[in-house]
C-alpha cells in the first residue's frame, strides 16, 4: 500500500479493520472476506477502480478463518465482480506451489482462486511467491528464530528446497505488474514465480540468514528424523499458533523453488540474496528480537517449573508440620493454618499449570505478582531473617518479579 502511495496513486483498502496508512490519506472500504462471499457483496468497492490486487492469505485455518472462503470463495466473488465492473487488471497474490501438482488444502484452495481469475475477461495476473522475508512478517520472525538458536534443529537433514524472497522485491515486482500497463499485459493470464535468485536447502537458508543477522558463531544443527517431525506435525495441528501442521510439513518437503527469470525480468536485476536480507542498522534489534522468542517458552516453562514444584513439595514432600509452624509464626491462627497451607498449595500448582498452557493471558503475571509480592512482605515483617538466609529465599523474589514483569510485557506487546 505504501509504496502504491509514494508512487502517486489513488489506495482503496478493503478489510475487516481499517489499515493505518501512516503519514498518508486512504480511502476505506469494510469487508469480512469470510462473509463476502458472492459478486454483490462486492459492487461498491470495485467502482472506479484501475487494478484490483488481492493479498488476502492465512498460512492454517484458526476459527472462522478458513482456506475455502478466504483463499477462494471471497477472491472468486470479488474478481467477478471486479470484471463486471470494467475494472481492466487484477493482481491475485497467490503462492508458489498453487499448481496442477497441489495437494494441501492452502495450495489447492489458492489454486482454485487463480483458475478463477484465468477464465474471466481481464488481465489477470497471478503473483506466487516463494517464502516472503520481511521484518516484522510472521515467517521472517519464524526464520530468525530458528537461525538465532545456539543449535538449529533441521527436519531431517534439512535438505529441503527453498527460495525465500525479500519483501522489497515482492512489493516492486507487484506495484511493476498493477501499475505499468506494457508490463501488465505481457504476463496477463500467467504465473509469475517471485523467489530469490537461487535455491537453498534449509541448512543452507538457515547458515546463510545467520550471517545476515550478523551472528558471526558457525550454525550447528540438530537433524530431526522425518518420523518424529511427522508426530510433531500431526501434534501442532491441534496447536492453533503452531507453525508446523501435516500440511505445512508437506509443502515444505515439497519443495518451494522456480526458475527467478520473470522475478528479474521484471525487476530489472537480480532479486536480493538472503546475506542481504537484513539491513546492518536492524541487526542488533533483530538478533534480540529472535532470541526472546525462543527464550521466552524457556522462561515460561522455568516460572511454571516454580510453581508446580513450590506446590507440590507444600503438600507433604516438606514436613507438614514444620510447613505449619511456619505459618503460625506469620501470624496465621492455629484453627486455620492447616486450611492456609493447602490452599496456597492448590494456587501455586494452578499458576504452574496455567503459565504450561502457554495462552497469553496478561492477568496471570500480574496475579503471580501480587501472590509474590504478598509472600515478601507478609515474610519480610514475620520472618525478615530469611533476607539473611545464605540460599537467599527471599532475595531471590527480587529476579522472579523481573521474569514475570519481562512476561506480562512480551505478551502485552506481541
Amino acid at each position: 500500500m505504501e509504496a502504491l502511495l509514494r508512487a502517486g496513486h489513488r489506495v482503496v483498502t478493503v478489510s475487516r479493520r481499517e489499515v493505518a496508512p501512516g503519514m498518508w490519506t486512504v480511502q476505506h472500504i469494510s469487508r469480512d472476506f469470510s462473509r463476502a462471499l458472492n459478486p454483490a457483496d462486492w459492487e461498491g468497492a470495485v467502482q472506479d477502480i484501475d487494478v484490483v490486487i488481492n493479498a488476502v492469505g492465512i498460512l492454517r485455518e484458526k476459527g472462522d478463518q478458513q482456506f475455502d472462503p478466504l483463499h477462494h470463495r471471497a477472491p472468486a466473488a470479488l474478481f467477478r465482480a471486479a470484471a463486471s465492473a470494467g475494472v481492466p487488471r487484477i493482481v491475485q497474490i497467490s503462492a508458489l506451489g498453487a499448481d496442477e501438482d497441489a495437494v494441501s488444502p492452502y495450495h489447492l484452495s489458492k489454486k482454485a482462486a487463480d483458475d478463477v481469475l484465468r477464465s474471466l475477461p481481464v488481465e489477470g495476473i497471478i503473483v506466487q511467491p516463494s517464502l516472503v522475508f520481511g521484518p516484522g512478517g510472521a515467517s521472517a520472525a519464524m526464520f530468525t528464530m530458528q537461525a538465532s538458536q545456539p543449535v538449529i534443529p533441521l527436519p531431517g537433514k534439512g535438505g529441503q528446497m527453498v527460495q525465500p524472497v525479500h519483501i522489497d522485491d515482492l512489493v516492486q515486482v507487484i506495484v511493476t505488474l498493477a501499475t505499468r500497463a506494457e508490463v501488465g499485459r505481457r504476463y496477463a493470464g500467467q504465473r509469475v514465480a517471485v523467489v530469490g535468485p537461487d535455491p537453498l536447502t534449509m541448512r543452507d537458508f538457515y547458515a546463510k540468514l545467520r550471517g545476515a543477522m550478523g551472528l558471526s558463531a558457525p550454525a550447528r544443527f540438530l537433524p530431526v528424523p522425518m518420523a518424529v517431525m511427522r508426530v510433531a506435525a500431526a501434534a501442532g495441528k491441534w496447536l492453533p499458533d503452531s507453525p508446523l501442521d501435516t500440511d505445512t510439513l508437506a509443502m515444505l518437503e515439497r519443495g518451494n523453488t522456480a526458475a527467478a527469470a520473470d522475478t528479474e525480468a521484471i525487476l530489472g536485476r537480480s532479486p536480493r540474496a538472503v546475506r542481504s536480507f537484513v539491513e546492518p542498522g536492524w541487526r542488533a534489534d533483530m538478533r534480540l528480537a529472535a532470541a526472546l522468542r525462543w527464550l521466552t517458552p524457556i522462561l515460561r516453562l522455568s516460572v511454571a517449573v516454580v510453581w508446580l514444584i513450590a506446590g507440590i513439595v507444600s503438600l507433604g514432600l516438606y514436613p507438614v508440620e514444620d510447613s505449619l509452624a511456619m505459618l503460625r509464626a506469620v501470624g496465621v491462627p492455629e484453627p486455620l493454618a492447616p486450611f492456609s497451607l493447602y490452599a496456597a498449595a492448590a494456587m501455586d500448582i494452578i499458576f504452574g499449570l496455567l503459565v504450561l498452557s502457554f495462552r497469553r493471558w496478561r492477568w496471570l503475571w500480574v496475579l503471580q505478582a501480587a501472590a509474590v509480592l504478598v509472600y515478601t512482605v507478609i515474610l519480610t515483617l514475620h520472618l525478615p531473617e530469611f533476607w539473611l538466609h545464605p540460599f537467599g529465599p527471599l532475595a531471590k523474589n527480587l529476579p522472579f518479579l523481573a521474569v514475570l514483569w519481562l512476561l506480562y510485557e512480551v505478551d502485552r506487546r506481541t
